[in-house]
């Protein structure tokens, strides 16, 4: 049988010979985003629906790859893109780059995920010192051409031959000044021939060569160039924010130019078929006449609503609103569309799932689901943790009596404050500090990622929806006001002028609200988000904005707590945080830290049971401790009434209970120098220096403690029995679950476990209440996972420690390393997410799924959940899905979090990745 082989991909099968690196838009379709990027993809799939897109073929990310791999284009490259070249040139009736009438053509960028911005593109490749000539004629317009052509030279100079982008603003800004102009529509062909030989210089000097005039020359450096951008500093740092993998690689897309820079009758603009910040249906979009593309994404030029359209040109209008209806049916969803107007001719040049807040993502879902288009299932996969998370974020408080100082357009929402800064280097710097920031730029670009990453807000007096700042923002959930053009930004003097001639410098205090475009002056008071009201109770929908976002996530909640498997339990330590996590949505507590309620008013008796010198007074300290512990779980069983509650037994080294160190033996000094009495502050420093321990975490803690302290673990076990035995008595429902911490060997649980039996025993006969309390451990040490066959015989349930399962797995002290080297591994790629935040599933994760395996191949019926922070993570949940756990605890603000991803989880086989 003859070997089947792919002819898209390499492979072992596959010489790189065999592979097929070039696709004309004819033969693409949108599900072959992994080959031909996304751009390339929607490009072929508009192409198949008949809309009207420029002729144009695309270079496969393999291509890419290979070329990254080896450092040089695959041999069979050239000659298929000579290929589909001759093949677009026939059908356009003209030659790139010739003298008369030239073929122009753009090279662009397009991976698989949206990475706007951070990758290059070359527009009106072709263009010489003689083609512009043919296309001046060709075009009965002098100035369009020199304006074409001056715009080549500025993108490939920059993007292509790494010249400094500012030189050529620079040249521009003076050329607008000698002819006392404010825009580049103003000046005159005279003006930007004048401007081409400056470019050409810039070039010549900077780049120490002379701008090609050999248009395949263009095209090729231009295809090199954009695979190059794939490994740029800046979108390195876009992919690790956006957890996007590093390997994919990006397509390049070639493109026949058509032109908006044609006169009033041309333009270009950006389409969504719904708000991206709101959700609401309705004409959204900039339009920009006389322009390029460019020109609306750099946020430049101010643009005007897309509802203006209607009036510039209505027979283009009406055919773009109903391209965009067929869009959005086609795709299902909301659709970011970029378009161009060519002397009253619409051309599409791109469509993609447009990204969008957080709040018009709960909201979009809904409507969806309302419209017949998805179903439940899929609207889950349109929205993530994160992205509630956002939702649960205060907002500035509306009562507030504080009067803005500028309104913009709301781009991206949430209420921001911090220090104004007006580059992105002092952004890094102070947040890094510390501070709270906010960037403030007359527009963003690119380079500026970093600081965008580090500011609380992102503010700028140029742009609109679609500038680089809003896009990148709300791909971010980064809070953003854009084009508030009553802000006289001064970069360079590092300050901003507002109406009435105040001036904010740097380090001033400033607020802004990413859901009306205010600016203030100062820190505005904030109050709780409408979605945590709802969460607690306070909020119904209703008719307002508030409301209407409210009932779309009740209902994707209820979507997701139908679809779901995984419980979701809270770590919860008193009466008051189990009543809110229950409010929340909690089906039990999943973590009670004993060790939190010994703290306060009854740090004294622990001391007293550390200091203790005889079994007698041990005795009492314990003792006077039981009451206490018994009335916490009273009142926390009465909380969770008829929910589980696992209860951790102590586990802390006890040298966490007594005075620091130094402050205690200064003031053992200075009793000592003024002849005062001292005896117990001595005595608690000796009982100091005797628990001192190099590594305490590693130390006499958990189990160990139990163990070695007689006791004390009984005194836990019978607080919880004789609580739950008293609400029994009460007719409640108390479901105890007791929790035995830091286990490595199944002898240390079955000692504990047999000390525990015994004392419920004694509990249910001396109140005459039968108790089922189950017994567990947790699972945070790597013998524990490893031998969790073994463990499993004695215990119930098992709850993965995942905290400090993580440090001793990789033998990390967390409070040490995040503050010493994750920056620089986080910065490096070593780690794409800290494993603290995101479980590592190669390694921490493989240790959890064999425990898993081995713990209920001994024992069926074993119950499993996880504990550790990674429980109220969205990527972790979905992990613990896969491997079969029956819960996740987290903290109780995280709940609504891990609902949602629990049921994601359970979706996703019917969902589709809209990253």
């Amino acid at each position: 049988m003859s070997e089947n082989k792919d002819p898209h991909v390499a492979s072992p099968g596959n010489s790189v010979e065999d592979v097929k690196f070039v696709y004309d838009f004819t033969e693409g379709n949108r599900d072959l985003k992994d080959l031909l990027g996304g751009k390339g993809a929607n490009l072929a799939e508009m192409t198949n629906l008949g809309l009207p897109v420029p002729p144009g073929f695309t270079i496969t990310t393999e291509a890419c790859k290979t070329y990254l791999d080896s450092g040089d284009e695959p041999a069979a490259l050239r000659d298929e893109v000579s290929s589909h070249l001759a093949a677009l040139e026939a059908a356009m009736g003209k030659k790139l780059g010739q003298a008369d009438d030239p073929l122009l053509v753009s090279v662009r960028s397009g991976a698989k995920f949206s990475m706007p911005g951070m990758m290059d593109t070359v527009l009106n490749i072709g263009l010489s010192d003689k083609s512009v000539q043919g296309l001046a004629k060709q075009a009965g317009d002098e100035r369009f051409a020199w304006d074409s052509y001056r715009r080549l030279i500025q993108m490939f100079g920059k993007t292509v031959l790494g010249v400094d982008g500012e030189l050529f603003e620079d040249a521009l800004d003076a050329a607008k000044t000698a002819k006392k102009v404010t825009v580049d529509t103003e000046l005159e062909a005279a003006d930007l021939k004048k401007l081409v030989t400056k470019f050409k210089k810039i070039v010549k000097t900077e780049a120490g060569r002379d701008f090609p005039q050999n248009p395949r020359e263009q095209m090729d450096l231009a295809i090199h160039a954009v695979f190059d951008s794939w490994n740029t500093d800046r979108a390195k740092l876009y992919r690790r924010q956006e957890r996007i993998p590093g390997d994919l690689g990006t397509a390049v897309n070639v493109c026949s130019m058509v032109f908006g820079n044609l006169g009033p009758d041309s333009g270009t603009g950006v389409a969504f078929t719904r708000d991206p910040a709101s959700g609401h249906q309705g004409v959204y979009g900039d339009y920009l006449q006389n322009a390029q593309g460019e020109d609306v994404v750099a946020g430049i030029r101010n643009t005007v609503p897309l509802a203006e359209l209607e009036q510039i040109d209505k027979k283009s209008y009406d055919q773009l609103m109903q391209i965009m209806a067929t869009l959005e049916n086609h795709y299902k969803d909301l659709c970011d569309i970029e378009f161009t107007i060519e002397r009253g001719q619409l051309w599409m040049l791109q469509t993609r799932v447009g990204k969008r807040t957080a709040g018009a993502a709960f909201r979009i879902a809904t409507q969806l689901v309302d419209q017949g288009l998805i179903d439940e299932a899929e609207a889950l996969q349109r929205v993530t943790g994160a992205q509630l998370a956002q939702l649960m974020f205060p907002k500035f408080d509306e009562e507030a009596k504080v009067a803005p100082v500028g309104r913009g357009i709301a781009a991206s929402p949430g209420a921001a404050v911090g220090k104004a800064v007006f580059d992105s280097y002092t952004a890094v710097k102070w947040s890094r500090s510390g501070e709270k920031v906010i960037l403030v730029r007359r527009e963003t670009n690119p380079d500026d990622l970093d600081g965008m990453i580090a500011a609380e807000g992102i503010l700028t007096s140029r742009g609109g929806k679609t500038s680089h700042a809003a896009v990148v923002a709300r791909g971010m959930g980064k809070t953003c006001v854009c084009g508030a053009e009553e802000l006289e930004v001064d970069t360079k003097r590092r300050r901003m002028t507002v109406p009435g001639g105040r001036v904010v410098e740097e380090g001033d205090l400033i607020s802004i609200d990413g859901s009306s475009g205010k600016v203030y002056l100062g820190e505005v008071p904030v109050v709780p988000s409408p979605v945590v009201e709802y969460f607690e109770g306070r909020m119904h929908a209703g008719a307002n904005d508030a409301d209407e976002l409210v009932e779309a996530v009740h209902r994707i909640m209820a979507f997701a707590d139908r679809k779901r498997r995984l419980r979701v339990r809270a770590n919860a330590d008193n009466a008051e945080d189990a009543l809110r996590a229950r409010r929340f949505g909690a089906q039990g507590i999943g973590l009670c830290r004993t060790e939190h309620m010994f703290l306060g008013d009854r740090r004294e008796l622990v001391e007293r049971l550390i200091l203790a010198d005889t079994d007698t007074e041990r005795e009492e300290s314990l003792k006077a401790l039981l009451p206490l512990q018994k009335q916490d779980f009273v009142e926390l069983f009465s909380a969770m009434d008829g929910l589980p509650v696992t209860v951790r037994l102590l586990d802390p080294p006890l040298h966490e209970f007594l005075p620091d160190i130094t402050e205690l033996s200064v003031r053992v000094a200075l009793a000592e120098s003024r002849q005062e009495p001292h005896e117990n502050e001595l005595r608690l420093l000796q009982a100091v220096h005797r628990l001192h321990e190099q590594n305490p975490m590693l130390g006499l803690r958990g189990v160990r403690l139990g163990l070695v302290i007689p006791g004390l673990f009984t005194m836990q076990v019978r607080a919880i029995a004789e609580a739950a035995a008293e609400r029994k008595n009460a007719k409640c429902d108390p479901r105890a679950e007791i929790m035995i911490p830091l286990v490595g060997t199944v002898q240390e649980l079955e000692i504990v476990r047999e000390e525990a039996d015994q004392v419920v025993a004694e509990v249910e006969a001396a109140t005459g209440v039968s108790l089922k309390l189950s017994i567990g451990t947790m699972i945070e040490l790597p013998r524990a996972a490893l031998t969790a066959g073994q463990i499993a015989e004695a215990a119930e349930f098992f709850s993965f420690g995942t905290n400090d399962l993580t440090q001793t797995v990789w033998g990390f002290s967390r409070d040490d390393v995040e503050a010493s080297f994750f920056t620089a591994y986080l910065e490096k790629g070593i780690f794409g997410v800290s494993p603290f935040e995101t479980i590592d599933r190669d390694g921490v994760g493989a240790l959890v799924k064999l425990a898993v395996e081995a713990g209920r191949a001994t024992r069926p019926d074993l119950k499993l959940g996880v504990c550790g922070e990674h429980g109220g993570d969205p990527e972790s949940v979905h992990f613990f899905h896969e491997v079969g756990l029956d819960y996740v605890s987290c903290s109780p603000f995280r709940i609504p979090v891990a609902r949602l991803e629990a049921g994601r989880a359970a979706s996703s086989s019917t969902g589709s990745d809209h990253r």
